[in-house]
């Protein structure tokens, strides 16, 4: 290597590592791109009425505004203190309960039967489980000493993204302009791929969000269940995170019920399992065509990835992230890298007389003439 390609490299690693120490700052711009997304496609709704697109962003970002105001003055408090007894007193005493009902059933059995293994589970499990509910109060103590930090980064992707909303054509120029003029169509073209699968992504994790919440609540309604609200919202919320959404949200209303009625508990684990596969066999069918597709463990080693070098935003943003680096990853590494990789050192190999190594010759070119890189 030249003095010159060993110095792009080292600018190359500098940069990857610089970019590394900013990841947290580069999520938060991510989380704003995807806010603008979101609320440039509410946007278009006013548009189909005749409104211009700067009276429509104004309009769909007021009425963002106003409903988020809404909900915080109307939900969150009785949902912060349903949390709270939640996590306080509802968890606590489904644990207790669960104890009793586990000693009772030991109690049952006949006394000739030793069960030394299944009385070491049961002391072991709920000392962990009390941990696990003390763990889950500490972090949301410790969450609501880092509010103002938490407050900071909402203000920081709320000002970013009214910045994109205003000229998103000038910071895409910009961001294209970076790539060599000839490579710069492929750009534009794979910005654009990039944009329809956040829509995507955005309009079916909504509507199938907003499904579960509901029929959460009606069925919790239903069953008597206690904490309606908080368990309803958990249950949408969770859904954002694909896999491990569902199983989390289902552990705290079975708790809650337990502390009323034992059926009741097995109720909401049946409910649960209902809605997920009413979920996953017609909801998301039926948004499916606006979605973007990722293999289920692809899906599962983003957010494991995403949570550990990100944290909890990074959970919530897996999927997406997910998408847009399964775009990148087809447009240039695989359609403008891989497949036009003639492979010249296979090529007389493929050439071989039928008496070396027993390939036989063959007047047509298996491997197509080089394509050079498309615009797009």
């Amino acid at each position: 290597m030249t003095f010159a390609q060993w110095l792009g490299l080292g600018a190359l690693l500098g940069l990857l590592v610089l970019l590394w120490q900013i990841r947290q700052i580069l999520l938060l711009v991510f989380a704003a791109i995807v806010l603008a997304v979101a609320l440039d496609t509410l946007a278009q709704i006013p548009q189909r009425y005749g409104f211009r697109r700067g009276p429509s962003i104004v309009i769909t970002s007021l009425t963002v505004l106003v409903a988020a105001i809404l909900v915080g003055l109307i939900v969150v408090p009785p949902l912060a203190e349903q949390l709270r007894w939640l996590f306080t007193d509802g968890v606590p005493a489904g644990i207790v309960q669960a104890q009793r009902l586990f000693e009772s059933l030991i109690l049952s059995l006949p006394t000739d039967i030793e069960l030394p293994t299944l009385r070491e589970l049961a002391n072991s499990l709920v000392p962990q489980a009390t941990e696990l509910v003390r763990q889950v109060r500490d972090f949301f103590s410790e969450s609501f000493t880092a509010f103002f930090g938490t407050l900071l980064n909402l203000l920081f992707v709320i000002i970013l993204t009214i910045l994109l909303l205003a000229d998103p054509q000038a910071y895409s120029r910009a961001f294209v302009s970076v790539f060599p003029a000839f490579y710069r169509p492929r750009i534009r073209y794979i910005l654009k791929r990039c944009e329809l699968a956040l829509r995507g992504w955005l309009m079916g994790i909504l509507f199938t969000s907003t499904l579960v919440m509901l029929l959460s609540g009606i069925g919790l309604w239903i069953l008597g269940v206690p904490l309606i609200l908080a368990n309803a919202v958990l249950a949408g919320l969770f859904n954002f995170i694909p896999n491990i959404g569902p199983t989390l949200s289902v552990v705290a209303p079975m708790l809650v019920a337990l502390t009323d009625a034992p059926w009741k508990s097995l109720a909401v684990l049946g409910l649960y399992i209902l809605i997920q596969q009413l979920e996953s066999s017609v909801f998301t069918p039926i948004v499916m065509s606006r979605q973007v597709s990722l293999l289920p463990a692809l899906t599962l080693v983003a957010q494991v990835t995403s949570a550990f070098f990100f944290g909890v935003l990074g959970l919530f943003l897996a999927v997406p992230l997910a998408a847009i680096l399964q775009v990148w990853i087809q447009e240039v590494l695989i359609r403008d890298v891989l497949d036009p990789w003639q492979g010249s050192r296979l090529r007389p190999l493929l050439r071989l007389e039928s008496g070396e190594n027993g390939i036989q010759s063959s007047t047509q070119d298996p491997i197509p003439p080089p394509q050079s890189v498309r615009d797009g």
